[in-house]
């Protein structure tokens, strides 16, 4: 490689990785997240589509946690409270009040990505759930009874998409370094928590939780780097989204 070559290849790897610029970091890191999201997505659903040898886990642990769920009824109660709250109408909720301090506190660029992140990702789970019409857990006393698909599961994919919009927002605006661990490390608690309640239930095998969790994290790969790129595009040209500060 020649001098040039060379200098070209250190500016362009200093662009990738400055947190600054439209095409920066954090682009960078939208795109390994999102490849390495679609790679275990892929890998999972492969192995649902043609019955590999995961499903004998997914059986196992469904069938090991529904045997121990009616001998612990403080801890069923627990998860049907995580679940219920963390459901289609429950993130949809909290989206809607977080959406509304959005717009009070003038963050446009932020409620525009909220409205795409957490309504769109919720429409690309559904069109999932279709696209591979896989069956739910079935038990001779279940805890819930639900008729819909199972596969990606749309609370995990739901939390995942809500509470990571949540951590992206909070990380963006605090300095503070260990906050923002502390952010993050609590997010995925919630997201973990949601995703146990779901198979805990019986509503969900192992794999589809660990695939809506994937495919959430796909999905705000996508969007956070999208709309960081197109507030950083407009702002470099004093263009406000469609209020002005």
């Amino acid at each position: 490689m020649n001098a040039p070559e060379s200098s070209r290849l250190r500016r362009f790897a200093a662009a990738r990785f400055s947190p600054e610029g439209t095409t920066g970091l954090h682009l960078t890191i939208g795109v390994a997240v999102l490849v390495l999201t679609a790679w275990l997505f892929g890998v999972i659903a492969g192995e649902v589509i043609e019955g590999g040898p995961i499903i004998a886990v997914d059986l196992q642990v469904a069938n090991w946690l529904h045997a121990h769920a009616h001998a612990a009824p403080g801890l069923t109660r627990a998860m049907l409270f995580v679940t219920h709250w963390n459901s289609v109408a429950g993130v949809l909720a909290m989206s809607a009040l977080l959406g509304c301090m959005l717009f009070r506190r003038r963050l446009d660029y932020w409620l525009l990505a909220l409205a795409l992140i957490v309504p769109g990702g919720m429409a690309v789970n559904i069109l999932m759930k279709f696209a591979f019409a896989r069956a739910r857990p079935v038990f001779d006393e279940p805890l819930v009874v639900l008729h819909t698909y199972s596969f990606p599961s749309g609370h995990a994919s739901g939390a995942t998409l809500f509470y990571g919009f949540l951590a992206c927002l909070l990380v963006r605006h605090i300095a503070s370094n260990g906050k923002r661990a502390a952010i993050i490390f609590a997010a995925a608690l919630m997201v973990a928590a949601v995703c146990f309640s779901r198979v805990y239930l019986g509503a969900h095998y192992m794999t589809d939780v660990i695939a809506g969790v994937a495919e959430g994290l796909a999905w705000l790969a996508i969007c956070i780097p999208a709309m960081t790129s197109l507030r950083r595009r407009r702002e470099a040209r004093g263009l406000p989204l469609w209020r002005k500060t």
